[in-house]
């Protein structure tokens, strides 16, 4: 019988290979061994006994893992890190005893955990950032597209189709900018020792200066240039609400773009991209469900969940270090980016191929229309000397008949129809007739679309134009 995989969540149907790799098992252990180079390379330049062939052996074995070894080795030390050294051991035989020195098993641990975080943000932000520009472009196309908008689900004022997407493009946009933000706070942990102390490193340099010397040329070596300057055993767990926060924040603003998305199709006045061959039902052969916003709002709900997660794991890191974490932290932290990585393909998908149907986003208007005339009417009359209270209740009655020819008796909205020949306003409405048109109700949403994309978006799809680019195909 075949056996069956039960560790790995099916995240190969959402996230990119490119997130996969990041949090590959091959990927840590080879950020594990780059670091082990680093730490034994800056100690023999600072004149620890250790030889130049000895760092060439390890150079040597850097990238050809013996993974199968070590998991024997951890059957036997029921310890991972203990287990990868001994295996690096067996490989770069004449550096097998320097491997480590003087260090945590957290300082392989975390400082690769902060390195994988800090690529896998890199990715996000790509995805992000691109996701931004194809909504731009198409707040752009429709910003003069008069449609209705909608308070409590119900509709109210016009905006325009263009304008709508600049309050996704906003909410997407804050999160970009806290992503950079916390892209620039990003720090290894550094060569702190067991508790944080750096004792085991004064004591095999015999000199603090040469201590905070070894630090900065790991960090050099490992391409950064900052490490957090006290810890206990670990980097601070807060850093990990911070990156899951963020994540959260940005699927917030996922969900909320695919269920206003799921609504739109099903006034059918826009629609997610939907191949020739694509089957909405397996029972109802017409349908054309929103599968893809579905997926994201459901990997988005995910997502949004975990900051709590992550908050009670360093609510609860005693002293200097208890190992609750670790387990926790070796499922929570992959998965929420793999989560949203599926959720960004899905977006740069969805947001490249919109369909907007205009005649029946008019025909919406063109319905509701009437209503939003009546105040504009009003005033008109009140200009010309009339009551505002007496025209205010005649519209109101009028109003009244009209919506129950809609809801009741199914027929069309009649109420400019039943204004123009009432009593209180044939004598001027004909004059005002051409002016009340859906153009005439969206404010100042085109300028507003201009200028937000001009004054806030623009600059930023600019300062980072190297990140932009990113598509996605989805395949399934």
């Amino acid at each position: 019988m075949e056996e069956l995989n039960l560790l790995n969540p099916p995240f190969d149907r959402y996230a990119s290979k490119e997130i996969a790799e990041i949090f590959s098992y091959e990927n840590k252990i080879r950020l594990w061994r780059k670091l082990w180079v680093a730490l034994a390379e800056s100690e023999m330049e600072l004149g620890l006994p250790i030889n130049k062939e000895q760092i060439e052996e390890l150079k040597k074995y850097q990238n050809i893992l013996n993974t199968d070894v070590a998991k024997d080795f951890e059957k036997e030390t029921r310890h991972e890190v203990m287990a990868h050294i001994k295996a690096y051991g067996a490989q770069a035989t004449s550096a097998a005893g320097i491997i480590h020195l003087g260090a945590t098993s957290c300082y392989v641990l975390d400082n690769a955990e902060i390195i994988m975080i800090d690529n896998a943000l890199s990715v996000i932000s790509g995805k992000l950032l691109s996701t931004i520009d194809n909504l731009s472009k198409f707040a752009y196309r429709y910003k003069d597209v008069p449609a209705l908008a909608y308070t409590h689900l119900q509709p109210a004022q016009l905006t325009t189709v263009g304008k709508r997407a600049t309050l996704w493009i906003q909410d997407l946009l804050y999160d970009y900018l806290d992503l950079k933000d916390l892209k620039k706070q990003i720090k290894l942990r550094g060569v702190k020792g067991t508790t944080g102390t750096q004792a085991s490193f004064l004591d095999l340099l015999k000199d603090g200066k040469k201590v905070d010397e070894l630090e900065r040329k790991v960090l050099s070596k490992m391409g950064y240039s900052s490490a957090y300057g006290v810890t206990g055993q670990t980097y601070p767990r807060k850093f990990d609400y911070k990156v899951l926060s963020l994540l959260s924040s940005i699927a917030q603003s996922t969900y909320k773009f695919s269920n206003d998305l799921r609504i739109l199709q099903s006034f059918k006045e826009m629609e997610e991209p939907f191949e020739k061959t694509q089957v909405g039902s397996s029972a109802m052969a017409y349908k054309r469900n929103p599968m893809r916003s579905e997926r994201i709002s459901s990997l988005s709900r995910y997502v949004i969940t975990l900051p709590l997660n992550a908050s009670i794991t360093s609510s609860t890191q005693w002293f200097e270090r208890t190992l609750d974490d670790s387990a926790n932290k070796r499922i929570v932290i992959p998965q929420a980016f793999y989560a949203l990585d599926g959720i960004l393909n899905l977006m740069l998908n969805v947001t490249e191929g919109l369909v907007v149907y205009e005649k029946v986003v008019e025909k919406r208007v063109l319905d509701e229309l009437p209503f939003m005339a009546t105040e504009n009417i009003i005033m008109e009359g009140v200009k010309r000397g009339k009551s505002r209270q007496k025209l205010h209740e005649a519209i109101r009655t009028l109003s009244m008949k009209a919506a129950e020819n809609v809801k009741l008796n199914g027929k069309e909205n009649g109420l400019l129809d039943l204004i123009k020949n009432d009593e209180n306003f044939k004598d001027y409405y004909g004059e005002i007739e051409s002016s009340l048109t859906p153009s005439a109700f969206i404010g100042r949403a085109p300028e507003q679309v201009e200028l937000f994309l001009e004054n806030e978006v623009k600059p930023v799809l600019y300062a980072n134009k190297s990140e932009l680019g990113r598509s996605a195909k989805i395949s399934v």
